[in-house]
């Protein structure tokens, strides 16, 4: 790929990044983490029917935009940059499951639905942990019995794939998410929902096809977007730095004029514009379904998730005493971080999967 944005793809960003400075201020996030939904519906809505961003990924004949995860990756560090909190990694990770059982009947029937905004969730421990997690739901004569813990989106979504143990191995089910038991579990950054669904013998219908490959596509489609969600993360976290240090006043000066916060600054410089690179390198391979992605996407997911850790850190500490205050901004950057370093498997588990 050439590593820079298409005319197309720059007016995208600038168009999300627009509506994002109008709409995901800190305040609107604050209060939409707070709110019954737990997430920013009303953002989510205009995004998805001002611009399409549930539809990305998915092809026309689904009633999607028939553009590619790609384009998703760039709305994705958008809403990194904005800390925003709507659901856009649960429903495009359900859909890319979908896709990938090829199952067309049920492409018909259920990503017409997200495409338009509606919530999807995928209950599998892969969403949380690396793609071998074992499912730890049973599922026998399509029915479902077991908890799916920490399920991203899991109680607010209007269509529920959950990963199950069948017979003859991992199977793909959907589920009507009003016969599952949810309980809300709270999380460090409130900014992303999660909730454990309990199934008690609840009727499910089986996904035909591979479910091994579809959860395989779901997985890399995830860990590359999270690599753009992390990105985002850095870079504000840089500008905020940039920002505060131009303007403390220390011993005289302000201290971002001393070489040794220079110095610092310019490393975490260096982080976000490597994430930058690696991230929409694995994104645009997941998108073409190019020969080297899985080690593209293992090496953005080792990366980003260290960079985006060093350099929130790092802001905390240049912040100084208010970096750690709950009031303060810099704080949901952290928390952030925190969070996202735990979805799709945890750095060291991608860098066991790189060629020596």
């Amino acid at each position: 790929m050439h590593f820079g944005l298409t005319e197309e793809q720059q007016e995208l960003a600038a168009t999300v990044r627009t509506l994002l400075e109008r709409r995901a201020d800190s305040t609107s996030t604050r209060a939409a983490t707070e709110s019954a939904t737990g997430f920013d519906a009303d953002l989510w809505q205009t995004l998805c029917e001002q611009i399409g961003v549930a539809a990305f990924a998915i092809p026309e004949e689904y009633d999607g935009a028939g553009f590619s995860l790609f384009e998703t990756g760039i709305v994705a560090e958008s809403l990194g940059y904005a800390l925003a909190a709507v659901p856009l990694i649960s429903s495009v990770v359900a859909a890319e499951a979908l896709l990938g059982t090829g199952d067309a009947a049920l492409c018909a029937e259920l990503l017409p639905s997200i495409a338009g905004g509606e919530v999807a969730a995928l209950a599998w421990p892969g969403v949380t942990g690396p793609a071998a997690a074992v499912p730890t739901v049973v599922a026998a004569d399509d029915r479902l019995t077991g908890t799916a813990s920490r399920v991203l989106h899991g109680d607010r979504a209007s269509v529920l794939l959950v990963v199950a143990e069948a017979a003859d191995g991992a199977a793909l089910y959907v589920v009507d998410p009003t016969q599952a038991t949810a309980v809300a579990t709270p999380a460090m950054d409130t900014t992303l929902r999660f909730a454990d669904l309990t199934f008690d013998g609840t009727p499910a219908r089986r996904i035909g096809g591979d479910a091994k490959a579809a959860l395989h596509r779901a997985h890399l489609a995830g860990t590359a977007l999270v690599a753009c969600l992390q990105v985002g993360g850095a870079q504000r976290a840089l500008d905020m730095t940039v920002a505060y240090t131009g303007e403390r006043v220390q011993f005289g000066r302000v201290i971002g004029s001393f070489q040794a916060l220079k110095h610092r600054m310019a490393d975490m410089l260096v982080e976000v514009e490597t994430s930058r690179s690696i991230a929409w390198a694995a994104t645009y391979a997941v998108a073409t379904e190019a020969d080297d992605t899985e080690i593209l996407v293992a090496s953005a997911a080792s990366h980003c998730g260290d960079a985006f850790m060093k350099v929130a850190g790092e802001a905390v500490q240049l912040h100084g005493g208010i970096g750690i205050t709950w009031e303060h901004d810099i704080s949901w950057v952290f928390k952030r971080a925190q969070a996202l370093h735990q979805l799709f498997g945890l750095p060291h588990q991608h860098r066991a999967l790189l060629p020596l």
